[in-house]
């Protein structure tokens, strides 16, 4: 089993993603518990004095004018996290848990929280026990942090609340804890708000998002290779030196994708001497500008990871303790620099999905598929083919359409207008996540009808790297053209292979790795 070492210097995306999705276990290293006892020994020195402190010595929020008495500190730390944990409606998903707990263990290991290294310890013992705190999706506003989710998280690690076990089973977390030998937490002074106060769910979200969409665009560069082979388009307008002249990266990267996969094909070019019909001039713009518009998503992700990596980087609390011991008050939770570039990429999927339809929609109009059977159904008029699926896929490109409103640019004052412009990061990433999986569905159908119109296509022989990928897709439990079936199974089947990898492993294995 891999092993993540957090220092106090932040961590990598790769580290996240196994945490999240692989069960990585986590270690501190000697610096970052060094540095949590260096800042914890600050924290106790400013709780011994008179003065109030926000955080240490105070309430919170709206109610940080009060100071409160060293007798009630406790209580205080354990108040606020028994209070903030108020979510609402069903659990959330098990990786974005992970991701959230591990993110906020790493701000903590910065040394500026001023948490002792036990509260540390234990939160590392709940990762590598499997225990996940049960988690709602209503509750953050995306300001003083991810505060519901958060405080669902340190509910467990103080040995409340429900959580659910490496088995899967929800139960109180206090009994997970003990079978797993974890000892909960006893808060003092600025833990519980330590705690609660970062944008680890919207960047963990953000994080596994990137990591999706990275293959998703290179699965679209490949349907789109194949729509463009199965409709006889000309791939002359791949070449790299018309790309040259508007040097965006990302559409120089999707139209070398398409290259690489067309590489060899016995159809493009070919509607002339296939349908008789006078020379193509061009393409429509589904099929033309696919690199253009797959190609301004990848330099938004490119955008996005940039933006990830610096919050990977920084310690996101409030207050946070300094190493020349003074503890300040910020607003770096504030969570607009994450949340814009989810709604960002929510717009780009979106985008992304309506051109991987149109194409669909293309292959199965007999009036401008040229010379494809209509629907690619088997018998058009006794079989409809697969125009259903075209209105499923249509479907979901409308909910994307939905899905990419952007929720930065709303706010809900909170807590008596203390916190009164808030980033709604959280709602983006949760839209998010449902748009990727519309875009994983949508592409594996636009799969399904590019990988049927070209063999339909008796008589051309494709380029080695599509007939690898309808000799995968195949044995992936896909079925070919033939008289109407069931096809909600062959869906299913298209889709279970896009989202596994399934797709890129068998064009990379002719092409070698595509970007």
């Amino acid at each position: 089993m891999q092993t993540v070492v957090l220092g106090t210097s932040g961590t990598t995306a790769a580290d996240v993603i196994a945490v999240a999705r692989h069960n990585a276990r986590v270690e501190l290293s000697e610096e970052a518990l060094a540095a949590l006892a260096a800042s914890r020994e600050i924290v106790d020195a400013l709780a011994a004095k008179p003065e109030p402190v926000y955080g240490v010595s105070t309430g919170f929020g709206a109610l940080a004018t009060r100071h409160i008495s060293q007798d009630l500190r406790a209580q205080l730390q354990r108040n606020i996290v028994r209070s903030h944990a108020a979510g609402m409606g069903p659990h959330v998903e098990r990786e974005v848990v992970r991701a959230l707990m591990f993110l906020r263990l790493k701000t903590v290991a910065s040394g500026h929280t001023g948490v002792r290294p036990q509260v540390a310890r234990t939160m590392a013992d709940l990762l590598n026990a499997g225990i996940t705190p049960v988690v709602h999706e209503y509750g953050s506003l995306g300001c003083s942090g991810d505060l519901a989710p958060l405080s669902h998280c340190a509910l467990a690690l103080m040995g409340e609340g429900d959580a659910e076990g490496p088995d899967g089973v929800v139960r109180p977390a206090g009994e997970l804890l003990a079978a797993h030998g974890i000892v909960p937490v006893e808060l003092r002074e600025k833990e519980g708000l330590a705690l609660l106060n970062g944008t680890d769910g919207m960047l963990g979200m953000l994080l596994m998002a990137i990591d999706d969409l990275k293959r998703l665009y290179t699965s679209a560069d490949i349907t789109a290779a194949l729509s463009l082979e199965a409709l006889l388009g000309t791939d002359k307008v791949l070449a790299p030196e018309l790309h040259a002249l508007r040097p965006h990266p990302g559409q120089g990267a999707s139209a070398d994708n398409m290259l690489r996969v067309l590489a060899g094909s016995g159809l493009t070019g070919r509607h002339a001497e296939v349908t008789g019909d006078a020379p193509r001039v061009q393409d429509a713009y589904s099929v033309r500008c696919a690199p253009q518009v797959a190609g301004a998503g990848r330099d938004t992700l490119a955008y996005a990871l940039t933006v990830a990596e610096r919050e990977l980087a920084s310690a996101v609390d409030n207050p946070v303790v300094l190493p020349d011991g003074r503890v300040e008050s910020n607003g770096n939770f504030h969570g607009a620099p994450v949340a814009y570039v989810l709604d960002f990429l929510a717009i780009a999927a979106a985008d992304l999905g309506s051109i991987c339809e149109r194409r669909t929609d293309r292959l199965l109009d007999k009036n401008r598929s040229h010379g494809l059977p209509p629907f690619l159904a088997d018998d058009a008029g006794v079989d409809s083919g697969l125009m259903i699926a075209q209105y499923t896929q249509a479907a979901l490109v409308s909910e994307m359409k939905r899905l990419a409103a952007p929720a930065s640019v709303d706010s809900i004052p909170s807590s008596a207008m203390q916190e009164d412009h808030v980033s709604m990061g959280w709602s983006a990433a949760r839209k998010l996540r449902t748009a990727i999986d519309n875009l994983t569905r949508i592409v594996a159908v636009e799969l399904y009808a590019a990988t049927r119109g070209i063999e339909l296509r008796e008589g051309l022989t494709p380029a080695p790297a599509s007939q690898a990928v309808i000799k995968a897709v195949r044995e992936a439990g896909v079925e070919g053209p033939g008289p109407d079936r069931y096809l909600a199974p062959d869906l299913a089947a298209a889709d279970a292979f896009v989202r596994a990898g399934g797709l890129l492993q068998a064009v990379t294995a002719v092409t070698g790795p595509l970007a």
